[in-house]
């Protein structure tokens, strides 16, 4: 059983995120920011991260660096909605610039969902 862990400060967005996860077979954990998500990873090992781009108190860019200078080698999708001011397009070309395995354009579909956990965990 795969174990991701959901990182998004929408605690709706998580609710249903983790709905989802569990009917695909997923074991789920999660944090609402960045900063949580790297304090649970010191006691808890996932086999995929799925984080959102955009949050307070450490957004998803973070985490990504912070996992990549900590040589993490667990795959990540990155997820955006975007804001005003910063598009989802660019919040997603820039975490794959940083080496996650997928990216999610929110809001997305269950095929969308499929389509990048088989993306993010393949060998």
């Amino acid at each position: 059983m795969t174990t991701t862990l959901i990182v998004d400060d929408d605690e709706l967005f998580r609710t249903m995120l983790e709905a989802m996860l569990h009917k695909e077979g997923h074991q789920v954990l999660n944090a609402i920011n960045g900063t949580q998500a790297l304090a649970l990873l010191e006691t808890e090992s996932p086999d995929l991260i799925m984080t959102d781009i955009l949050m307070p108190d450490g957004d998803g860019i973070e985490l990504i660096s912070a996992l990549n200078q900590q040589q993490r080698d667990i795959p990540i999708i990155a997820m955006s909605g975007g804001r005003r001011s910063i598009s989802l397009e660019f919040n997603l070309e820039s975490a794959t610039l940083m080496g996650v395995k997928a990216t999610l354009p929110k809001p997305f579909t269950r095929d969308n969902l499929r389509q990048a956990l088989a993306d993010a965990l393949q060998p």
